[in-house]
């Protein structure tokens, strides 16, 4: 299980995943869920994968691999829906390659995308790609998208993530929405990257990587947790 999260705001977008992947109780294994593609000045993309791992992989290497053939591919998109739609065909490509062999193991093709960003002349854009290859869209009144092991920390997410918070806050609360998500699924663990991008900058400047002794994240945890049980001592008594 993997847990993802892309966010629109007026400000910027932000995305950010976690890195455990697991083939039983006793296997884990560490893998970066995030993918950008970065061409200073003319456009910035960001892919969050979730699913198998082999699928998820298979399909970022046929965008890599289409990107330095002939149009059309990730360079020559001119919007973020044709983006969408390309991540979209390359899942599909690979579903019908392998989705034969998968089911005669008794398993199905199991590969889903966030994928956002900003193409120069266009606004900002971000999509949750299914594994059946359609998707839908971000926008004011679901200014968040997620995928994975989404149930625990989406109660964060609706209590303070509006289009019109900051940056700031906005990243705040996906951190301590994947510490929530961390609390409650073991399948989903640190190392957890981040990537916020500023509206109309075309050029990646903040991206991070919280290992499992980060301070920052850390301390985020522990005045979080100190706040909410705060929080619940001061609430009403209840009269009997």
């Amino acid at each position: 299980m993997t847990y993802c999260v892309g966010v629109k705001l007026e400000e910027g977008l932000i995305f950010a995943s976690d890195s455990r992947t697991h083939a039983g109780v006793d296997n884990y294994a560490k893998f970066c869920k995030m993918t950008v593609f970065e061409r200073p000045g003319d456009r910035v993309l960001v892919l969050l994968s979730s699913g198998g791992l082999a699928a998820t992989q298979a399909v970022i290497n046929v965008l890599r691999k289409r990107a330095s053939a002939e149009p059309p591919h990730i360079w020559s998109a001119a919007s973020m829906f044709d983006v969408a739609n390309l991540v979209s065909d390359a899942m599909r490509h690979i579903e019908r390659r392998d989705g034969p062999f998968l089911e005669s193991g008794g398993l199905t093709f199991n590969a889903s995308f966030i994928v956002g960003g900003q193409i120069a002349g266009e606004e900002m854009r971000l999509f949750r790609i299914y594994a059946e290859g359609n998707f839908i869209e971000a926008g004011t009144d679901t200014p968040f998208l997620q995928t994975g092991e989404a149930k625990y920390g989406k109660p964060i997410l609706d209590l303070a993530v509006t289009s019109r918070a900051t940056l700031q806050d906005a990243t705040k609360c996906v951190l301590v929405s994947f510490d929530s998500t961390m609390l409650s699924n073991l399948s989903v663990g640190r190392p957890i990257d981040l990537l916020c991008y500023s509206r109309d900058s075309l050029r990646v400047t903040m991206k991070r990587r919280f290992d499992v002794d980060d301070i920052y994240f850390d301390a985020l945890t522990q005045q979080w947790l100190a706040g909410t049980r705060k929080v619940f001592r001061e609430l009403p008594s209840l009269e009997w």
